[in-house]
């Protein structure tokens, strides 16, 4: 018994680790543009910031995730894309033509 449980706990600690990479899904509501952002492990991101950016790569706004992992932006007349950078993978990005 004592040699099974030392098995499986061996095994478990080399168990590889997986990287939980930064998800967004974004919708056009009226004038505003909201946001929820979070980990593809399924945790939210509260407090993160997200910030939308033009096709120049100049920043139109930024905000910060609420306690549901929301953020909310007023519609931009020009071409934008919104991105939540995590510092770490790849950053989730929205287009605006996605909406």
């Amino acid at each position: 018994m004592l040699r099974a449980l030392l098995l499986c706990a061996g095994l478990g600690l080399a168990a590889p680790a997986s990287a939980h990479y930064p998800v967004m899904d974004c919708s056009r509501n009226g004038d505003s543009v909201d946001c929820r952002v979070g980990y593809s492990d399924g945790t939210l991101a509260k407090g993160a910031e997200v910030v939308m950016f033009s096709y120049d790569d100049d920043e139109i706004a930024r905000a910060e995730a609420d306690a549901r992992s929301e953020v909310h932006f007023p519609w931009s007349e020009q071409e934008f894309y919104i991105q939540f950078d995590a510092g770490h993978e790849q950053p989730a990005e929205f287009d605006y033509v996605e909406l």
